[in-house]
């Protein structure tokens, strides 16, 4: 399945380039003896105007559930073009999801954000959200790619001056 259709994004020059996804997410039952439901990320699919706008169940046995979240619209940004290279160059490209579980029925659990940015999900670690993460298709990595490749420029690193009480007196300015 195809994610990122490039002809949609040529015919629109000002708009940011973005997909629509929809999450998978699991539920077991009774993982454990301390745990009454795990919760975890399944999949990040190509969003499908047939998934409707509200969340479904895809499979549910009793013990393990399937559930997909559809409606994401994930957006490129240029001032994250750094976070999208690290994510690229960490070896193993990945969707980063925040997911948020229901305090008061905790058999409940659902999707927030999506995003590609390392950087924005490490932001999002520090602020104490769960974030977990799947493998990024190969088409998808090549469309991101392309966008770093545009819009990320690497900060030159600027040479160190040692300062001029180290320096001989004769070498001093």
């Amino acid at each position: 399945m195809n994610l990122v259709d490039t002809n949609s994004l040529l015919d629109r020059p000002k708009a940011r380039p973005s997909v629509r996804v929809a999450v998978v997410m699991e539920r077991e039952a009774n993982p454990n003896q301390w745990e009454a439901w795990r919760f975890s990320l399944a999949d990040v699919v190509a969003d499908e105007p047939a998934f409707g706008a509200q969340p479904r169940v895809l499979r549910d046995d009793g013990r393990r559930q399937s559930k997909l979240f559809p409606g994401f619209e994930l957006e490129l940004f240029a001032d994250e073009a750094e976070g999208y290279h690290l994510n690229l160059n960490s070896g193993a490209p990945v969707w980063f999801v925040v997911w948020r579980s229901d305090d008061e029925d905790p058999s409940l659990a659902w999707a927030e954000r999506v995003s590609l940015s390392y950087t924005e999900a490490g932001r999002w670690l520090d602020a104490q959200e769960r974030v977990d993460n799947v493998p990024l298709p190969a088409d998808l990595a090549a469309w991101l790619q392309a966008y770093v490749d545009a819009h990320y420029r690497p900060e030159v690193k600027k040479e160190r001056r040692r300062p001029q009480s180290f320096l001989p007196p004769e070498q001093r300015r």
